[in-house]
């Protein structure tokens, strides 16, 4: 018997993610599939008899958007939300706004995964150059963070997104797990790969092999040490969660008519 359940997922698709673009820190908003994949997930939960007394984001808006079509499918619009940067995707740097598809094309589709998927490999910084450097480092929303903004990443790899996750994990989320509340976490594909690694202890090596599709809510059941029962569950239909989940692995590969 589980002591302790969460929800985690990876946000509705977003407009980028529609273009296959490395959207990271740049702030989209859901595309009209993501609004679907949300507004399913929440029925979905709801079927499921899920109540949450708290959830948590990251602080770009599919993130929050998504929690917010959730909530409201489920009729739970008044539970309250937190949002903190440390649930924030994964920081591309120089990557950012790039498409996987040409990335694939000109460095490898290797090299790509390598990117998207390792523990440990940095991709280039982003400079005052990029073209979405001011649109990230002027946002109005790092001014309150728990950081200076001249602390946060400009490059990350998933090792720098646990690293940086981990704090608000033990500090925010645990004790609200603990004190029996029933927790949504609404983040990003990164952000969700690296809290599984760490509550399930999954390899360096295995990590690259988790994908996480869009919109598809994830249960976590937990013991009284917080160590997991059984692996993740993907709730819904496995074999349309299977398709997703090749989709996102495709999106780093050559289209097969540029092979």
């Amino acid at each position: 018997m589980a002591k302790y359940r969460l929800v985690l997922l990876r946000h509705g698709e977003g407009a980028w993610t529609k273009e296959n673009r490395f959207c990271s820190w740049v702030d989209q908003k859901l595309s009209s599939d993501g609004i679907k994949e949300a507004q399913n997930c929440g029925k979905h939960l709801k079927a499921l008899g899920f109540e949450f007394d708290l959830v948590f984001t990251s602080v770009l808006s599919r993130s929050i958007q998504t929690a917010w079509l959730i909530l409201q499918e489920m009729g739970q619009e008044w539970v309250p939300i937190q949002s903190s940067w440390r649930l924030n995707e994964r920081h591309y740097g120089a990557l950012i706004g790039l498409n996987r598809a040409e990335m694939a094309l000109n460095h490898g589709e290797e090299q790509v995964k390598i990117w998207r998927r390792s523990y440990d490999v940095t991709p280039p910084p982003i400079t005052e150059s990029h073209p979405y450097y001011e649109e990230i480092y002027n946002d109005r929303r790092y001014k309150c963070s728990d950081v200076a903004q001249d602390s946060l990443p400009k490059a990350e790899s998933l090792k720098d997104v646990l690293d940086r996750l981990l704090p608000y994990w033990n500090e925010k989320i645990v004790p609200e797990l603990r004190s029996g509340k029933m927790i949504l976490i609404s983040a990003h594909g990164n952000s969700s790969r690296a809290l599984l690694k760490h509550v399930e202890g999954i390899s360096d090596e295995d990590i690259i092999n988790v994908t996480l599709p869009t919109g598809v809510p994830i249960l976590l059941e937990l013991d009284e040490d917080l160590h997991p029962l059984g692996p993740h569950q993907f709730l819904g239909d496995q074999e349309a969660i299977q398709a997703a989940i090749k989709k996102v692995e495709d999106q780093g590969k050559v289209k097969s008519a540029e092979k």
